[in-house]
């Protein structure tokens, strides 16, 4: 993680990093085999990739993605390159439409989750409260139902932190209106609101067989 990386043993004196949070998990990876898994994985990091630098977010910008298997953590250092704001009006809008144009048979759909706060390093990789809270608001079973309940291609949950400081004030290409807010989630006895964003997936093939699948 170059320069990002800090490691002192024992832990006596740690030295927190400021970043933007952007977890992502792929819907129901459990039920494809391994083969089907490889595939999806390849698929998922160039969708990001391509979807990042729509934003004009570059590998310079960011530790490399930590991968979960299933989805990954990606960490976007605070540089006037990678404004939070480019994250909510480029990069998540342009990966939603990638997920949308895939074909049915291999697509697949995306949790994410986007939080900013202090994280820590060490040599086995990131942690910190931050990064639990983001991961939190991910696997919260409102998210999960309500990406289940709809045909769009991926469903964003962001902070309490992302909300009040950048969605609510309505920069460009950010709609306020079209968050709602998640019931609560706690981390550290501390209770979090989550706000979530569906974007529209209903114009893509993926959707609409989704869709007609579920009336069957």
């Amino acid at each position: 993680m170059g320069e990002a990386t800090v490691f002192i043993p024992g832990g006596s004196a740690l030295r927190p990093h400021h970043r933007t949070i952007l977890v992502f998990d792929v819907e129901g990876s459990t039920r494809r085999t391994d083969m089907a898994k490889a595939r999806l994985r390849q698929t998922m990091y160039r969708l990001l990739d391509e979807a990042l630098l729509a934003g004009g977010i570059t590998p310079a910008h960011y530790d490399p993605p930590s991968d979960r298997g299933d989805g990954a953590l990606v960490l976007v250092h605070p540089v006037a390159q990678a404004p939070k704001t480019a994250l909510l009006n480029q990069v998540l809008p342009r990966l939603g439409e990638l997920l949308a144009e895939q074909d049915a048979e291999h697509g697949f759909r995306l949790r994410v989750a986007l939080h900013a706060g202090e994280v820590n390093y060490d040599e086995q990789g990131c942690f910190g409260e931050s990064v639990d809270i983001a991961f939190r608001l991910l696997d919260a079973p409102e998210v999960k139902r309500r990406l289940r309940a709809t045909g769009a291609p991926m469903i964003l949950v962001v902070s309490p932190v992302i909300y009040q400081s950048v969605i609510r004030h309505g920069y460009e290409g950010i709609d306020p209106a079209a968050f709602k807010p998640l019931r609560q989630v706690q981390v550290a006895g501390i209770r979090h609101r989550g706000w979530v964003h569906l974007p529209d997936g209903s114009g893509s093939r993926t959707a609409r067989l989704r869709r007609l699948s579920a009336t069957a």
